[in-house]
């Protein structure tokens, strides 16, 4: 079984875990090259979803901040929105439209309540999919707090050429999903994400 990641099975030039090869894939043939295309500063959106908090009372969206921050990124924009179908799916959609946001970065709303709503909202947003981010989470995720990680529903996905990730509203997972996921692929998702633009 794997997760996506290329150091799992060995092969550098296949981050998508397809076994393809081709140029397009990231050029087996040109060593380091598969990185040309990365971003060296990410301007991401991030969004708190929540029934309760408030920009104020938002350590997850600040933690969110934070680690953007000193891996010298740049947070386009910051907002806090309820757990509403609607909200969720409108704000996504209007800000993987813009013109300074490389990324969104979501948390919150995806557990099992029925007013956790995110996953079914961003889907439709998707034309692609990153299954490997979540089946990568909830591994990580098992090794913290066992198989309560089955009741998480983190997701990614590519929306308009920008990759949204949607982590849990906890603090602890949020810092899972930043240091040990998203940092380190940020640069080279956007960057391939954009690549025919």
């Amino acid at each position: 079984m794997t997760d996506g990641h290329d150091h799992d099975h060995g092969e550098d030039h296949d981050h998508d875990g397809t076994g393809e090869h081709e140029d397009h894939d990231h050029g087996e043939d040109h060593g380091h090259d598969h990185h040309a295309h990365d971003l060296d500063r990410v301007r991401v959106a991030i969004v708190t979803v929540t029934s309760s908090r408030t920009m104020d009372d938002d350590p997850s969206g600040e933690f969110i901040e934070s680690a953007l921050g000193e891996a010298a990124h740049e947070v386009s924009v910051r907002e806090v929105i309820r757990d509403d179908f609607d909200a969720i799916q409108g704000t996504i959609d209007r800000l993987v439209s813009r013109e300074d946001t490389d990324a969104v970065v979501t948390t919150g709303g995806t557990g099992v309540t029925p007013d956790d709503v995110t996953p079914e909202a961003v889907a439709p947003l998707f034309e692609k999919d990153l299954p490997g981010f979540g089946e990568t989470f909830r591994r990580l995720s098992y090794e913290e707090v066992g198989t309560r990680t089955i009741g998480s529903r983190a997701t990614a996905g590519i929306a308009d050429g920008v990759p949204v990730f949607c982590l849990p509203g906890s603090r602890n997972a949020v810092r899972l999903g930043m240091e040990e996921i998203i940092l380190p692929e940020i640069e080279h998702l956007t960057g391939l994400a954009r690549r025919e633009e």
